[in-house]
This record gives C-alpha cells, sequence and structure tokens, in this order.
C-alpha cells in the first residue's frame, strides 16, 4: 500500500502543481475567461487516465495466461522506463517549471480557446497516463489480490490535491527541488521491484528462460503470507524466492540509477551578484541636467 501511495502522491502532486500554476498565472494576468477552457482540458486528461487504466485492468482478463503475462511483463518494463525518464526530468526541470509552463500558456492564448484546451490536456495527461500505467504495474507485482493498493492510491492523490490547494493559497511552502529527489528516489527503488517482477512474467511466458534457475529461497525465513513478508512485498515488491536473471536485473537497474540520480550534475556556482548602480544626483534648484542634442 505504501508504494502505490506514493506513487499516487508523487504522480499527483506533479499533476496539482501544473494546474495551479496555470490556473494562478490566468487569475493574475486577468484571464480569467480561459480558466474553462484550461479546466475542460484537465477533464478530458483524467477521463482518458481513467479509461486507460480500465483499459489495462479489464482488457486484459480474456487473454490466455501467457499473452497476459507477456503484456503485463512488457508494460511493467515500460512503465518503468517512463517513471525512470519522469523522476529525473522533473529533478532537473523542478526549479524552472514555473516559467515554462507561463510561457506555453502564453502561447496558447495567443493561439485561442484549442490551444489553450491542449495545453492544459498535455500537461496534466502525460502525468495521468504514466500514473495509470505504473500504478497497474505496481499493483500486479504486489499481487496482494486485495483493495489496498487501489485504496493507497487514491489517498496519494488526495494528499496530493490538498498540497496542490495549499500551494495555489499561498500556505505551503517547501523545497520542491529536495521534495522530489528523496520522493524520486524512493520510486526508483519500487521501480526495480516492478521491474524485476516484469522480467518475471516474461519468464513465466516462456519468453525469458531461466525460470527455474533461482537465485536463492529464503521463503521459510520472510514467509509471504507473514506480516513482514507482506509489508516488504506491498512497498519493495520483495519476492522471497527470485530467479538468477531477475536479481540481476534487479541490480543492474537499482544500483546505477540509483547513483546517477542520487549523484546528479554538480551545479554550477552561481555568478557573483553585480553591484546596484548607484543614483544620479538629483538636479539643483537653479539648474538642470545637461541634455544632449
Amino acid at each position: 500500500m505504501f508504494g502505490n501511495y506514493l506513487i499516487g502522491l508523487r504522480e499527483g502532486l506533479e499533476a496539482s502543481l501544473v494546474v495551479c500554476i496555470l490556473v494562478a498565472y490566468l487569475v493574475k494576468t486577468d484571464r480569467r475567461d480561459a480558466l474553462r477552457p484550461v479546466w475542460s482540458g484537465i477533464a478530458i486528461a483524467c477521463g482518458i487516465s481513467l479509461a486507460f487504466g480500465a483499459l489495462l485492468e479489464f482488457g486484459t482478463q480474456e487473454l490466455t495466461f501467457e499473452a497476459q503475462e507477456l503484456l503485463g511483463g512488457t508494460l511493467s518494463i515500460i512503465s518503468v522506463g517512463l517513471v525512470t525518464w519522469m523522476v529525473f526530468w522533473m529533478k532537473r526541470t523542478a526549479q524552472h517549471l514555473r516559467a515554462e509552463l507561463h510561457g506555453k500558456l502564453d502561447a496558447a492564448l495567443a493561439m485561442g480557446t484549442g490551444a489553450l484546451v491542449a495545453t492544459a490536456f498535455l500537461a496534466v495527461g502525460r502525468e495521468g497516463l504514466e500514473t495509470a500505467l505504473f500504478v497497474w504495474a505496481s499493483v500486479r507485482a504486489s499481487g496482494e489480490g486485495s483493495s489496498a493498493p487501489l485504496f493507497g492510491v487514491l489517498l496519494g492523490i488526495a494528499t496530493a490535491i490538498v498540497l496542490g490547494w495549499l500551494f495555489y493559497r499561498g500556505a505551503l511552502r517547501i523545497n520542491l527541488a529536495r521534495f522530489f529527489t528523496w520522493t524520486g528516489g524512493m520510486l526508483v527503488v519500487v521501480a526495480a521491484g516492478v521491474l524485476a517482477y516484469g522480467v518475471h512474467d516474461l519468464q513465466e511466458a516462456r519468453f525469458l528462460g531461466g525460470l527455474g534457475n533461482r537465485a536463492f529461497d529464503i521463503s521459510s525465513t520472510v514467509p509471504p503470507d507473514s506480516w513482514y513478508g507482506t509489508l516488504l512485498k506491498g512497498v519493495f515488491n520483495f519476492q522471497p524466492d527470485p530467479t538468477v536473471l531477475q536479481l540481476t536485473v534487479w541490480a543492474l537497474y537499482l544500483v546505477p540509477v540509483l547513483f546517477l540520480f542520487l549523484a546528479g550534475p554538480r551545479r554550477p556556482a552561481a555568478p557573483a551578484t553585480p553591484a546596484a548602480p548607484t543614483a544620479p544626483p538629483a538636479p539643483t534648484r537653479g539648474g538642470g541636467a545637461a541634455q544632449g542634442g
């Protein structure tokens, strides 16, 4: 549940920040007439994201077992790729997101209503589709067979909406770069588990070999049905008897990606702030400043 809560919080907060920035900019520039097409684009993005999630959940039930595992493994790997790209992109652009969105919104305002709808749709829709895909893959990986993962996602999204509203009202100030760094690092750990489970799906679909080649088996020490086994499974997608290929892929993804994400590029030193120019002396009562001809 915690892993899915983190997904809902992280992705939901990104979407909430985007909405807050768009709405606040229109309100401050006295363009309230443009709010309706922006909300329309947001509503369309949410609807398509929900429909995509429903398609993933119900559209695969009629497939054979091998086809389900093949599709599930493939989409799990794709979702890990998207989430990895997202956390790096957000870490890099968190400080400049406002300026980037303002520029896109200015261009859309000049083009008309359709451009406003498209801008809001694209800004929120990407987050929604990523969330639907990654949540579906994470729920498959957790294998809890209960409503806890879905409840975790909804709780995370609800928390993100509240935080977004507080940002908009100016009641909450946090270091967004630091926030997205910590949550992004935790998401990389969750994504590593989803990737390992996706590899396991492909092995069960007989697309990859080595299904019977176990790296270790500590099921007797960490029973999957115990409270701590369930906790490890729900948070980290931990499997007590992974295959050698699963463990290898998990390590090859987690170690370098987490290192690169937490290390990141070094920020250049900030240039020295130039001294403010001194104000010219006020003209005397008997004469004015010389004027050029």
